[in-house]
């Protein structure tokens, strides 16, 4: 019986914002310091856990509001201004760990906002605060609710519109000027799917300009992963069910190779998954500290 090969995939794990900012964190929490961190610091229960052991603190919006006199550490996803208004009230030291490419593009939407043509407050509709009669619409593809999004929209005063797909494009006036960004995170072929059908259906009288806001460094783990996941009987993507951008490589995983299974580390290993079995491949999000993959693979490993 041929011995079985595991392969831990190398373009997988933390991209350079994330990796940033666990390495503030740890250089914080190094110095004996207390210090806390607006929401989870990387969609991933294990480090996430790893680092409360060291001792960072997670905290909401409102336990924020609480706080005086301390340190605060703002993820790689980025935070809107009120966050740094609240800071500067209750006298709170900001730790910014905000992705330089998060970063850029809040600046630039906050720019776009700045300098467009939008209705005055008595003149939003009720019905929809984002449509802004004789405005122009900042849109950004992203997922509603995700923290990089709520930084985005934040630069806006809230009136950005956020489209979640292809299908949600459909609901823009094309009567009037669209100004199109995307969460750093998304789906490359989506967001040119989504910037024709504006071009196919914007009105003659009207301005459209699209922005390609998406990080290279997750774009690029596409193709990468597509192969990766081509070449093994069987592929493990170690990965926190909340991150966004690893749901999408994951689908990706699972259209070449039905044999995919999402994990978020080695106790949910299934050992009749290995029957039969010659090659494992295991790769992961973003967000997956390359240590986990490593345990996982040790588990295949001692089983």
């Amino acid at each position: 019986m041929p011995k079985l090969q595991i392969e831990i995939d190398n373009g997988s794990g933390f991209c350079f914002g994330v990796t940033t900012a666990i390495k503030k964190a740890e250089e914080e929490l190094a110095a004996g310091k207390t210090l806390y961190c607006l929401g989870d610091i990387v969609h991933n229960g294990m480090e996430c856990e790893r680092l409360r052991q060291l001792g960072l603190v997670t905290i909401n919006h409102e336990e924020m509001k609480q706080l005086h006199d301390v340190k605060v550490l703002l993820r790689a996803h980025g935070e809107p201004p009120e966050t740094y208004e609240m800071a500067r009230r209750n006298n709170i030291e900001i730790i910014d760990a905000t992705c330089p490419v998060v970063l850029q593009l809040q600046k630039r939407i906050k720019m776009q906002y700045e300098t467009s043509p939008v209705a005055s407050e008595g003149e939003k509709t009720t019905s929809s605060p984002t449509r802004m009669p004789g405005g122009v619409q900042i849109v950004i593809f992203g997922k509603r609710g995700h923290a990089e999004v709520l930084g985005l929209v934040g630069q806006t005063e809230g009136n950005a519109i956020v489209i979640e797909n292809y299908e949600e494009v459909k609901r823009l006036d094309f009567s009037r000027d669209i100004y199109l960004y995307s969460q750093t995170t998304k789906s490359l072929d989506e967001f040119h799917r989504i910037i024709g059908y504006i071009h196919d259906h914007i009105a003659p009288t009207a301005t459209f300009k699209s922005f390609d806001t998406i990080c290279r460094s997750v774009a690029n783990r596409m193709p990468n992963i597509t192969q990766f996941a081509s070449l093994h009987d069987l592929i493990l993507f170690v990965c926190g069910r909340k991150s966004s951008n690893g749901k999408v490589l994951f689908s990706e995983c699972l259209r070449v190779n039905p044999n995919s299974h999402l994990i978020e580390g080695p106790d949910e290993i299934d050992p009749s998954w290995l029957d039969g079995i010659q090659t494992v491949g295991i790769c992961g999000a973003t967000s997956t500290p390359k240590w986990l993959m490593e345990q996982c693979q040790q588990a295949i490993l001692k089983r």
